[in-house]
């Protein structure tokens, strides 16, 4: 028999050990180590959900575990799967990204949400930061961007596009400024002034919000009255002059 024979099997078994070893250190130890961070996604269109995955799945750092199409199976799959971090789009059918991330974090606070749009949001700053999300992007970020996101914020760090944090700072800068009449509003009311503002129907701001038609029209009603204007261009002039809905959000 050969004797480099037996050396070179004997290698072969030792490599393949160390790779199953190496298999199961990723497979087992704690987020931060070796082991893969866990994604759920959720966003209601399939070839996103498809782009994402093929993304992220030749990093090994990184592992997609399940998806979601709305926020109330996001919020199953979150329960089920227990993810270590969530790529939540905000604007899905049943319950929005944004409600179902403020429901996520008082239920489970552990797990992570990023939250995806395909336009800024600059008007949901304040709810956006008080959600629990530890991160906002805009869905044409830069792959290698949207993995650095993922590893930064199961990491404990939080990532934001540029735009809200520069929204962040500007409100911060100029809250003295923006006046008393947009404070007596809640968050919800502002939520649907914006609505208001950008031409949505009761109807299209209650899908997004994830609340009836109903209420979008009590909600409705206070602004007006709070604010003492009762016109959808006056209501639409006072939420441009608050910066609270950017200029290319508004329908002409």
């Amino acid at each position: 028999m050969d004797p480099s024979s037996g050396t070179s099997r004997a290698s072969g078994a030792s490599r393949g050990s160390g790779r199953a070893q190496a298999k199961t250190n990723l497979e087992t130890s704690k987020p931060g180590g070796t082991r893969p961070i866990r994604v759920l996604l959720a966003d209601d269109h399939p070839v996103v959900r498809w782009g994402i995955t093929c993304c992220l799945s030749p990093h090994e750092q990184l592992l997609v575990i399940g998806e979601a199409a709305d926020g109330l199976e996001a919020l199953r799959k979150a329960k089920e799967l227990n993810p270590d971090v969530l790529l939540m789009d905000i604007d899905m059918p049943a319950l929005n990204g944004l409600s179902a991330t403020e429901t996520l974090h008082k239920e489970n606070p552990e797990i992570k949400v990023i939250l995806l749009s395909m336009y800024p949001w600059t008007g949901h700053v304040t709810r956006i930061l008080q959600s629990g999300a530890r991160g906002f992007l805009l869905k044409d970020t830069r792959p290698s961007d949207l993995i650095e996101a993922i590893i930064k914020v199961a990491g404990g760090d939080t990532c934001f596009s540029p735009a809200i944090a520069s929204q962040a700072l500007n409100q911060f800068a100029h809250s003295q400024a923006v006046g008393s009449d947009s404070e007596k509003l809640t968050p919800r009311e502002q939520d649907v002034l914006i609505g208001i503002a950008e031409g949505l129907s009761n109807k299209a701001m209650a899908d997004r919000l994830g609340i009836s038609a109903r209420t979008i029209e009590t909600h409705r009603s206070n602004i007006m009255r709070k604010l003492n204007i009762r016109t959808i261009a006056g209501l639409t002039r006072f939420a441009m002059a608050r910066g609270l809905v950017p200029m290319e959000k508004l329908k002409g």
